[in-house]
């Protein structure tokens, strides 16, 4: 055992855990963790004084202070490393091990294997993930189950590890008596095992990096990544990393994060639904800001459009990849002519990105990858688009806040929120993070949306289309309703667990503020039940 570093759960994963959770693995991450914890820290309090600047009334603008990194045209991030030229189509979805097979064997360029909003991080899901992981790039990862044979192919997609975010703590593993970083757990494990044997296989250590909202949280990254390519004995500027536009104040600063990253830049990705969550809740104190139905926030309404010009670009700029987002659609296979609905929208999804000048986008089914790639090999023949600049785009601080939105509140729109809300939540503390609702893939990103537009609504006395007021009252009338009816759309959210979902959603819709993120509200549930004493995380049940 490593000095002043413990393992609290009481969860067994047998060999796995022996074989991750090594003393070399557990020195690195004390290394990582006394070197950047407290500007970890440091930097989540500045989220939120930042946001009481926004309460306040300060309006969200591109920073000052970096007004000569986006004048200056010189400067540009490092060349695509090898895998990374052409990412016409992305698959992504959690680490296990059926997963990791079929998204590598999918057909599509590049497999993102989430560690964050598509898994639910009991401490076994993160440790099995990390020996799938490594067991399919040492082409080790074959199994039957079912009587079904799963076997990697020859040319499995390129891996991209996506690690939870700076606000997340891993609760299991302390150093000197603090939870790490989730962030550096996730990062630390899957680095420290797979970069020399991901280098000598012709690819490299390669990352998404999600829910950043200052271009100080990308430097800490890069911090990070010197550190550790120094720690292992690899090349500087090995590591390639796409980071996430998922928050409203990234917006404003994509030109300083590529900055701050430049010399292990892989580009920027829209990530669509926690913008539209990010959106609601930096502007919470806005009542001028209320949306209406999910349904209606669209990636053609002015603050979304607005956002993915400026991303391609800023990105093309840069000379890096503007990767486009996810489309949440399944195949419908015992309704043919719903699921032609709805693949003609996944199409024109992809029709509308590449021809706005994205390198690539991203699904969340194998089966979807035939329908992105045809529309992004029929409009983009290179293995890129940097060289569409999109010197026509002008963007300024107000169309990034522009929330003139078309569309109403509905009654059906509150239900599907509350739906929503209620089978992911009740899902994720069965420890499933990704669940189909209704033929679309819903993640932990959709269901915040639907929780912070609940509470929205209430806090602002919005109406629905026939005029009626939304109260508290009125969304517990309608978790009331709706909750029977959960286990029929989610089969496997447990009574127990569809309670906890009711009680937690009826005290949001009563908060004078929306809690930061639900997974970190709920993480308490994940840790008692992994046998951690309470001591060692902030319960907030």
């Amino acid at each position: 055992m490593v000095a002043g570093v413990q393992i609290h759960t009481k969860v067994d994963v047998h060999n796995p855990q022996s074989d991750i959770l090594t003393d070399g693995a557990l020195a690195f991450l004390a290394a990582l963790h006394r070197t950047f914890e407290s500007t970890r820290h440091g930097l989540l309090v500045a989220r939120d004084i930042a946001q009481r600047r926004f309460d306040s009334g300060v309006p969200l603008d591109f920073p000052p202070e970096t007004a000569h990194i986006r004048a200056e045209p010189s400067w540009h991030c490092a060349p695509p490393a090898p895998g990374l030229e052409d990412r016409r189509v992305e698959i992504t979805g959690p680490t296990d091990r059926k997963m990791v097979i079929n998204a590598l064997n999918s057909g599509a360029k590049t497999f993102m294997a989430d560690f964050e909003d598509s898994s639910a991080p009991t401490f076994a899901n993160m440790i099995n993930g990390q020996v799938n992981l490594r067991d399919a790039i040492k082409r080790q990862i074959d199994f039957e189950s079912g009587g079904k044979r799963y076997k990697l192919s020859e040319k499995p997609a390129v891996l991209i590890v996506r690690p939870r975010g700076w606000h997340l703590d891993e609760t299991r593993i302390t150093v000197d008596n603090t939870p790490v970083s989730g962030s550096l757990f996730d990062f630390g494990l899957y680095f420290y095992h797979n970069a020399k044997e991901l280098i000598k296989r012709g690819s490299g250590p390669y990352f998404y990096l999600p829910k950043m909202e200052h271009y100080l949280e990308a430097r800490l990254w890069n911090d990070v990544f010197l550190f550790s390519q120094s720690y292992i004995g690899i090349p500087h500027n090995t590591i390639r990393a796409t980071v996430l536009i998922e928050t409203l104040p990234a917006a404003f600063q994509m030109e300083e994060i590529l900055f701050e990253l430049r010399n292990h830049s892989a580009g920027l990705n829209c990530g669509r639904w926690d913008y539209i969550f990010s959106a609601i809740k930096k502007r919470r104190a806005d009542r001028s800001a209320v949306l209406p139905d999910r349904k209606d926030v669209t990636m053609t309404v002015p603050f979304m459009d607005s956002y993915v010009r400026l991303l391609i670009q800023t990105c093309h700029r840069r000379k890096v990849a503007a990767m486009g987002g996810m489309s949440a659609q399944i195949p419908i296979k015992d309704d043919l002519q719903a699921n032609e609905v709805a693949m003609e929208k996944v199409r024109a999804d992809k029709l509308r990105e590449v021809t706005a000048g994205h390198d690539g986008t991203w699904i969340a089914h194998p089966l979807i990858n035939q329908i992105a790639r045809k529309v992004f090999d029929e409009n983009m023949l290179g293995p890129n688009q940097y060289h569409v600049r999109r010197e026509d785009v002008k963007v300024a601080a107000a169309d990034l806040l522009n929330v003139s939105v078309p569309g109403k509140i509905t009654e059906d729109g509150i239900r599907s929120n509350v739906s929503v809300a209620l089978a992911y939540c009740g899902a994720w503390i069965g420890g499933n993070g990704c669940i189909p609702v209704n033929y679309l893939m819903e993640d932990a990103a959709t269901a915040e949306i639907a929780r912070v537009q609940l509470w929205q609504w209430v806090k602002y006395g919005a109406r629905i289309d026939t005029g009626e007021q939304i109260t508290t009252q009125y969304v517990d009338r309608i978790i009331a309703e709706q909750a029977p009816g959960i286990k029929k759309i989610a089969p496997g959210v447990k009574e127990n667990h569809l309670n906890i979902a009711k009680k937690y959603l009826m005290e949001q819709i009563r908060q004078q503020w929306p809690s930061e993120f639900l997974t970190s509200d709920l993480m308490p549930y994940l840790t008692m039940a992994d046998g951690v004493e309470d001591k060692w995380y902030r319960s907030s049940l």
